[in-house]
């Protein structure tokens, strides 16, 4: 495997990462990742492309969750590839991104169907790589943009899908994300064909046109074997490193960066004008940047707030999306009823444990997230903190920082103790360029509020 010059100077690639990057440079065309959430499968990706481009490759699509265009995507190309061109195409900018000259487009999913019906055929003749992030968004074959993708990843050469959970509910989501790649020549271009071999028809009601469909015993192996030619698979094991907590970061939008800064603004005001900094002030002024981080202002003392920008939540669902099962720390009212909404919104099936639930409730919620049939357990650290065994899930997810380290470190024992068999991630949302770095710097607890306080404002 030879790497181009000019990355030289970027850190080392881990052991797998660098087994996925020879994968991409074999000569194999159509490639399908499937390795575990957060074994690293994006920097490969990234590499492999720029790599092809400097030695006179096409350019780059990228198809990825909306929320995490940035953080997973653009952060990677700043981190690992600076100086490298590309460009996130929202929905806000969409038109102007695609007309600027750049190497590599990152845009969210439902933009394919913009993209099929608006850009010219001509328009793809500079591009030669296709990368989906997430493929199970394209797994209906009958959706309008896997339609549109489908139509589209004709223009190019190299194809790939990146997904750790490719069948999430039964071996037919493996179908159309195949198809994307190598135009049904491992599954056959017929679904219901795909079908009826795969899979068994049971009558699950009392009349006859009351069918459901089961993976038949041993599918899902037997399918590996048919596309094992275009898989490559990571598990979390292959790096003990990925066991450590790490952050994804996460940039707040114009709006709620503005209500953000209009506050630090204040606390700098109060430094400037020789007000006397107590302790009670900059453990309000504290909470308050931590809350308009999170997504929400709250007004006067009866718990009332507003909300100022979602996205955190929506990123939330999209990791949750790409993982079997979930423990998600929240911290105030507001993230509960966010997370809330937007598990409903996804139909992803959830309980909730803080100082509001019963203990039959709690008991409850424990068994059945351990039985399998939950997604997630939303938790408050003081509530779910000690004593719960939540082995059935391998990830846990920090909505905000907390700065009690005592909270951190028995929230994330919850998943990763005795009965667990299956290595354990912890994912840290942090919000860019706010008090959220510097509050998840300092969880070993020796700094209280007033000094994380003046840290933050030190340089203002």
């Amino acid at each position: 495997m030879t790497t181009a010059k000019f990355f030289k100077e970027i850190p080392p690639y881990y052991e797998q990462q660098r087994e996925t990057l020879g994968f991409l440079q074999s000569g194999q065309n159509r490639i399908f990742d499937a390795s575990d959430p957060g074994t690293g499968k994006t920097r490969p990706a990234i590499g492999a492309h720029f790599e092809r481009r400097a030695q006179g490759g096409g350019k780059a699509l990228v198809l990825a969750p909306k929320s995490i265009l940035q953080p997973a995507w653009g952060d990677d190309i700043d981190k690992f590839f600076p100086g490298q061109g590309y460009m996130i195409a929202y929905a806000t900018n969409r038109v102007k991104a695609f007309e600027l000259e750049t190497d590599m487009y990152i845009t969210n999913h439902d933009a394919v169907t913009w993209l099929a019906k608006n850009m010219p055929k001509k328009y793809w003749d500079d591009f030669d790589t296709i990368i989906i992030d997430e493929s199970t968004a394209f797994k209906n074959h009958k959706s309008d943009r896997s339609k549109a993708l489908i139509k589209l990843v004709k223009h190019f050469e190299f194809r790939e899908n990146m997904t750790g959970t490719p069948n999430p509910q039964s071996v037919l989501d493996f179908w159309h994300q195949c198809k994307i790649l190598d135009d049904g020549e491992a599954l056959g271009e017929s679904y219901w064909k795909f079908r009826s071999i795969v899979c068994e028809p049971r009558q699950v009601g009392p009349s006859i046109n009351h069918i459901k469909w089961f993976d038949k015993p041993g599918a899902e192996h037997a399918i590996y074997d048919m596309i094992d030619h275009m898989c490559i698979r990571h598990p979390f094991t292959a790096n003990a490193k990925f066991g450590e907590p790490y952050k994804i970061m996460y940039d707040l939008p114009p709006k709620q960066r503005r209500v953000y800064d209009d506050m630090v603004d204040v606390a700098v005001a109060m430094l400037n004008d020789g007000t006397l900094l107590t302790a009670v002030h900059a453990s309000a002024v504290h909470q308050k940047l931590m809350q308009i981080a999170s997504g929400a202002v709250y007004t006067g003392t009866t718990g009332a707030w507003s909300s100022v920008d979602k996205g955190r939540y929506e990123l939330v669902m999209d990791l949750m999306d790409a993982r079997e099962q979930c423990v998600v720390a929240f911290l105030w009212k507001h993230q509960r009823e966010e997370l809330e909404a937007a598990a409903k919104k996804r139909g992803f099936k959830y309980a909730v444990i803080d100082g509001t639930i019963k203990d039959r409730e709690r008991t409850e919620a424990v068994a059945a997230f351990q039985r399998g049939e939950l997604k997630a357990l939303f938790a408050h650290p003081q509530s779910a903190g000690h004593g719960l065994t939540l082995t059935a899930g391998t990830t846990t997810i920090w909505t905000s920082p907390t700065y009690n380290a005592e909270h951190f470190k028995q929230f994330n024992a919850r998943i990763n103790r005795s009965g667990q068999d299956d290595f354990t991630e912890t994912i840290l949302l942090c919000a860019r360029n706010t008090i959220d770095e510097q509050v998840y710097d300092r969880l070993d607890g020796k700094l209280d509020s007033m000094q994380l306080l003046l840290d933050l404002l030190g340089d203002k």
